[in-house]
């Protein structure tokens, strides 16, 4: 059983994610949460890691922002790591479309306000497919790009994935809610065998509010029904090829979410492209392997 819930306070759970990786509070800026009109009456949240952002860091579909915790203490940049519309703080929206088109329009009016001039945009699954989108239709926010265990035929590497092989992507479709905290908790450790409780209890309580009837649901919205062919991103693959930023892909090695005919097609696609497979990392790899993943953004983002 876990510990009982208490008032959630995410800068405390900061410092324990931080002290859970041996380091000290000196490898934490000042992080705060920033709120910004993305119009249409729709406001994105976003944290902020120290002032005047050098990185910008999208999270996949389910997560938040604080899936980058980790990294960005080892990263040492200041930074901007987004809720996407529909995850986290961010609202709702009334039509449910949390596809990369619409996201990479929110994404835009946050950079916009609160993070102009970054040197490179990272993200990870549904972040960065949105971070294709966004090179292909506002280029003066993306100089580069890390893209991290997607690609945008992700749609046909999932066919045949067992709920093992999918992991904590597949609690998306589970249950709108839980009776009680630990019934959350104990779902999501059964998709994560091989996460650390106490980093995964961290993440669920970032992820995760309490309703009034005193059941637990998870921050994220979901997706409209749709009818017909399943929801496809292959268009992306236009606004990967047209786009002008350099790009890198990261795979995790334990992860099935990007195929080699898919890393091929990338690099293809966007000729020159640095191909990185993480070893052991699973389709999350800012949280399997946040120092290895933050070594790589420093060296193609501000070395390369």
């Amino acid at each position: 059983m876990t510990d009982p819930v208490t008032t959630y306070d995410e800068v405390a759970l900061i410092h324990e994610t931080a002290a859970a990786a041996g380091l000290s509070a000196q490898d934490i800026p000042p992080v705060r949460r920033v709120s910004v009109e993305a119009g249409g009456g729709q406001r994105v949240s976003a944290l902020l890691w120290g002032d005047q952002p050098e990185v910008a860091l999208l999270h996949g579909g389910g997560q938040n922002a604080h899936t980058w915790d980790t990294l960005l203490m080892y990263l040492r940049r200041p930074a901007i790591a987004v809720d996407l519309p529909g995850h986290g703080h961010s609202d709702w929206r009334a039509d449910r479309d949390y596809m990369a088109w619409t996201a990479a329009e929110s994404v835009a009016a946050v950079m916009d306000q609160a993070a102009p001039g970054v040197a490179g945009v990272v993200g990870m699954s549904l972040g960065g497919l949105t971070t294709i989108r966004l090179a292909a239709t506002r280029p003066d926010l993306v100089t580069k790009a890390v893209v991290v265990d997607v690609t945008p035929s992700v749609q046909a590497a999932q066919l045949g994935m067992t709920r093992a092989v999918r992991g904590t992507t597949a609690l998306v479709g589970d249950a709108p809610a839980y009776p009680t905290f630990d019934a959350m908790f104990e779902a999501t450790a059964a998709a994560s065998p091989h996460r650390d409780r106490a980093s995964l209890r961290r993440g669920v309580l970032h992820n995760a509010s309490q309703l009034a009837d005193g059941s637990w649901a998870w921050r994220y919205d979901r997706l409209a029904p749709v009818s017909g062919t399943p929801r496809d991103f292959t268009e992306l693959w236009q606004d990967l090829a047209r786009s002008d930023a350099p790009f890198t892909l990261v795979r995790g090695g334990a992860s099935r979410f990007v195929r080699d005919e898919d890393a091929a097609r990338f690099s293809a696609e966007k000729p020159g492209t640095p191909v990185h497979v993480v070893a052991g990392a699973s389709h999350s790899v800012q949280s399997d392997a946040p120092e290895a993943l933050a070594g790589i953004i420093e060296q193609f983002v501000f070395k390369a």
